[in-house]
């Protein structure tokens, strides 16, 4: 894929109606934080490197195949790595990439965000039919 989307724009520099585009950035961007683990698994790895089972304790709900098949997503688009130690039993830790550990403010303003304004919402589900 070149670096300019359909239509000219630049990928780095789409404007909000390239959001409607399938390889816009924004989008891509959105559909990946819309998957209901990825931000939670983000954050679970901002303060280091983790184990498999440390990160499903950390992670209230989330089973361990849901869990793994994150964690691959989000290997697959540079988000995390997976570091493999040799040894029996084998032992294998998830930490944050330089460009997931670009997510985590972006992943806080939004919890802060739901921290004042999540009992608005909450009343506002209560109050539709």
């Amino acid at each position: 894929m070149s670096g300019s989307a359909p239509g000219g724009s630049s990928r780095s520099g789409f404007s909000p109606a390239d959001c409607f585009l399938s390889d816009c950035p924004g989008r891509l961007t959105f559909e990946l934080l819309a998957d209901k683990w990825a931000a939670v698994v983000l954050y679970g790895l901002s303060e280091g490197p983790v184990r498999h089972g440390e990160l499903a304790g950390l992670i209230g709900g989330v089973s361990r195949k849901v869990l793994t098949q994150t964690l691959r997503r989000l290997e697959a688009r540079g988000l995390v790595d997976r570091h493999a130690h040799p040894g029996v039993p084998p032992r294998v830790e998830y930490s944050l990439t330089a460009l997931g550990t670009t997510l985590i403010e972006p992943i806080h303003l939004l919890t802060e965000w739901a921290r004042e304004h999540g009992d608005e919402v909450l009343d506002a589900l209560d109050a539709h039919p």
